[in-house]
Formats: C-alpha cells, structure tokens, sequence
C-alpha cells in the first residue's frame, strides 16, 4: 500500500519530465571509409572526365565539317563529303531501326530467361543457366556478326518474305519493286537488311538486358511470395503481383542499358547490313545503315574532310547515347524497384 501524505507536510514535487529529443549522433568516419570515400569519389570524377574529354576531342574534330555542313548535317542523306554533301539523316535512321528490332526481340526474351532463371529453374540447374547468359554477354560482338553472315542471313529469309507477304501492308514491312506472293521472286532483296542487322544486336543485348533483370527479380520480398502464397496466389499470380512490380525499375534499367549498346553497335552490323546511303524505312529489304558501321566502313580511305564529317556523326552518336542513359537514369530513378509492391 502506498505510504499517504500525513496532515501539514508536504511532499518533494516530482522533477519535470524533458521531452524527448533525439540523440545527435556525430559522424566520425574512420581511416578504412576516409580511403574508401577518397577512391569511390576519385573514380566517379575520373569516369566523369573521360567522358567530358571525349565529348570535347570529338567536338574539335568535328568542328570543320559541322561549319561547312550547318544544319543541313542533320536532314541531308548522301555522304560525299568529298564534294561537300554529307550528313547522317540516313545513318541516323538506320540505327534507330535496327535498335527498335534489336529491342523488340530481346526484351521478351529478356525477361522470359530472367524470370525462368529466377522462378521456375531447379536450384542445381540455376548457376548453370546464369553462368551460361553470363558468357552470351561476354562473347565478342565479331563472333555474333560472323554468326549473323554465315548462318542467320541465309536461314532468315523465308520470315522475311512470310513478314512482307502477309505485313506487307504495313510500310514498315513492305518491299518496294517485288511481289512477295510471286514463287519465282527471288530472295536476294530480303538479305543484309535491318531486320537481320536488328536480330544480329538483339542476340547482343539480350544476355545484358536479362542479367539485369535476373538481378532485380531475386531482390523481390520473400514475405511478400510468402504473403502471395498464403492468400492462395499460384506462381505466376505471385510473379505478377510481386515479382513483376517489385523489378518494374530493373526491367526498365535494363532495356534502357540494352538500348544504348544497341544504338553503338559496330562490327556485328558492319559485317551483316548493306550500306544504303538514303533513308530506308523497309526493315525487311535489303539495305541499311547506321552511324557505326558508317565509320568503320568510311574511315580508312577518308580525306580530312571526310574524317572530320566521320568525327560529327560520332559526335551525334554519343550526344544520342547520352540522352538515352540519361532518360533510363530518370526513370529508373521514379520507378525504384519494390515501391509498387510496398505501396
């Protein structure tokens, strides 16, 4: 029982109470995270540089032909930079194409072989199968273009014309001058085309894209498959409803990442695509272009001029690899992976 105050005395107050205030922690990192800090932040302003000193080596070296060219760089199409018409309208394009190909086809493989990898392979099958995407991606790009001329391009071209006969109508696929319906049409006009180019650089990107992805679904909550489970989720239910959201930043990272080497791709396209130097729509005819074959192929037996016009349209090459990792940096950054599925 509690002791009660007696009649005429009084009782010590109680001290009052301090509101609660947050311990201010002091931040003293040690020798180990000093260097650590010292070499990270070293390396991301060396990158930085390099980079920088590319932009500028290749801005000097273009500066002769962009002032002769003007504008006129960007819209024209021929490259006779020894009569003074050139410009990358038709390059331009051209690597445009065989990238969207090149995305189109490997993303969905992409992501199939990432969540196969990640969700329904067998344990003992799964470091077999990583390691095997693993040396796709490190193979040199000589080797898949040598693949594309020697064993693609002749084996592709009945898709070609089955994709023009019954596509035809969309001018994406269409094949100017010959019926695809005739038997007798002969199938040299669907070789060396963007769509093989495309499915060249798809074969390409396709393991990067997918080791990114594979990275990312790995990540997803356990308590949330778990979660999924019990509610009576099956597999795919749980991989749509977890897995799927919770690498929407992954997937996009990876496509983006994917696109970029897509766009810079050299000898693999060099070797497969016909240089056409005119705006070619037709993915499936042959012919094509892109802004790296076009200075592998020009610039042995290029004149100053013709080096400096090759040097603009490097130029504009990286100015379009910058803004798309920079696009994918944007995004990747508003769709962080897991916010879906935390929400």
């Amino acid at each position: 029982m509690a002791p009660s105050a007696a009649a005429g005395t009084t009782l010590p107050s109680a001290p009052e109470e301090s509101p609660d205030v947050p311990r201010r922690t002091v931040d003293r990192p040690g020798p180990a995270d000093l260097v650590f800090r010292a070499v990270a932040r070293s390396g991301g302003l060396l990158v930085l540089a390099i980079m920088a000193l590319v932009g500028v080596f290749l801005a000097y070296r273009a500066l002769d032909a962009i002032e002769f060219a003007g504008w006129s760089f960007l819209s024209e199409q021929r490259w006779e930079p020894e009569s003074g018409r050139f410009g990358i309208a038709a390059v331009l394009v051209g690597t445009l194409l065989i990238a969207l190909v090149a995305i189109v086809i490997a993303v969905p493989l992409a992501i199939g072989a990432a969540l196969y990898i990640s969700e329904y392979a067998p344990r003992r099958m799964k470091q077999t199968l990583v390691s095997l995407v693993d040396l796709m991606a490190a193979v040199p790009s000589v080797v898949y273009g040598l693949w594309g001329l020697f064993l693609l391009q002749g084996n592709v071209l009945g898709l070609s014309r089955w994709i023009s006969t019954y596509f035809g109508w969309i001018p994406l696929f269409r094949v100017d001058g010959v019926d695809p319906r005739d038997p007798l049409a002969t199938d040299s006009v669907y070789t060396s085309s963007t769509f093989i180019a495309g499915i060249v650089v798809a074969m390409m990107v396709a393991p990067i894209i997918c080791s990114i992805m594979r990275e990312v679904f790995a990540q997803a909550p356990a308590g949330e498959r778990e979660g999924a489970y019990a509610l009576g989720a099956t597999r795919w239910g749980m991989i749509r409803s977890v897995v799927l959201p919770f690498g929407k930043g992954g997937m996009i990272g990876g496509t983006m990442l994917g696109l970029g080497r897509a766009l810079g791709e050299t000898i693999g396209v060099y070797l497969v695509i016909s240089m056409v130097f005119a705006i070619q729509p037709n993915i499936v005819q042959n012919g094509g272009s892109s802004v790296a074959a076009l200075i592998a192929l020009r610039y042995g037996d290029a004149t100053p001029m013709g080096i400096s016009a090759l040097m603009a349209a490097g130029l504009a090459l990286f100015l379009m690899t910058l803004v798309v990792n920079f696009i994918a940096s944007s995004i990747v950054a508003r769709s962080r992976s897991g916010a879906a599925s935390e929400a």
